[in-house]
C-alpha cells in the first residue's frame, strides 16, 4: 500500500524541520501563497489561496501509514485539503481569517526558516520565486536574536543576506 503524501509550500520545504519519508521537489499549480491573519495566532501564518495562474515551488513527502495525527497537529490552524491528485495541501480556511485587526506581522524566524529551505531545495532562482509568488506581505517582526518561531534553525551569513535583501525590495 502506497503512504498518502502532503505538498508543503512553507516550512515544510526545510527538511531540518520534520522527517517526513521521501521528500521530493514538486510544484502544484493553481494555487498562490498569502500571508494570513488568523483567530489562532498574533503573527502571521503562511498558507495557500486558489489562483489557476501561479505555479508554486514544494515538497512533496510521505505520511507513513496515513497516520496524520503530528501533521495535522503541526498544522493545526490549517485544513488539509485533499487535491484531485490525492496529495494533501494545508489551507487556511476563511473561519479563522481574522482581518479586522489589520495584518499580523510576520516572523523573521519563520520567513527565515521557508527561504533556508527553498534556497536549499530550489537555490536562489527558486527561493527568489518564493518572494514572487507570495502575497499580502505585512509588517516583520525581527525576531532573530530570540526567535519566536518553534522550528527556527541558524541561517548562514549568505541566508540572512538573501533574506534580508528580497525583503528590502518589497518595500
Amino acid at each position: 500500500m502506497n503512504d498518502p503524501q502532503f505538498f508543503g509550500y512553507g516550512s515544510l520545504v526545510n527538511l531540518k524541520t520534520h522527517g517526513y519519508v521521501q521528500p521530493q521537489r514538486a510544484q502544484v499549480t493553481g494555487w498562490r501563497r498569502i500571508w494570513r491573519s488568523t483567530t489562532h495566532s498574533k503573527v502571521a501564518i503562511l498558507s495557500v489561496t486558489p489562483d489557476a495562474n501561479t505555479t508554486l515551488d514544494g515538497i512533496v513527502a510521505q505520511v507513513p501509514n496515513a497516520d496524520w495525527v503530528a501533521l495535522d497537529a503541526r498544522e493545526r490552524a490549517y485544513t488539509r485539503q485533499i487535491q484531485a491528485n490525492g496529495v494533501a495541501i494545508y489551507e487556511i480556511t476563511d473561519e479563522i481569517i481574522h482581518p479586522e485587526s489589520g495584518p499580523h506581522p510576520i516572523l523573521r524566524s519563520y520567513l527565515d526558516v521557508v527561504i533556508q529551505g527553498y534556497l536549499t531545495e530550489f537555490g536562489p532562482v527558486g527561493a527568489a520565486r518564493f518572494f514572487e509568488t507570495t502575497d499580502n506581505w505585512g509588517p516583520i517582526t525581527d525576531d532573530r536574536d530570540a526567535p519566536r518561531y518553534p522550528r527556527h534553525q541558524q541561517l548562514s551569513a549568505d541566508e540572512t543576506a538573501f533574506v534580508d535583501k528580497h525583503l528590502a525590495a518589497l518595500r
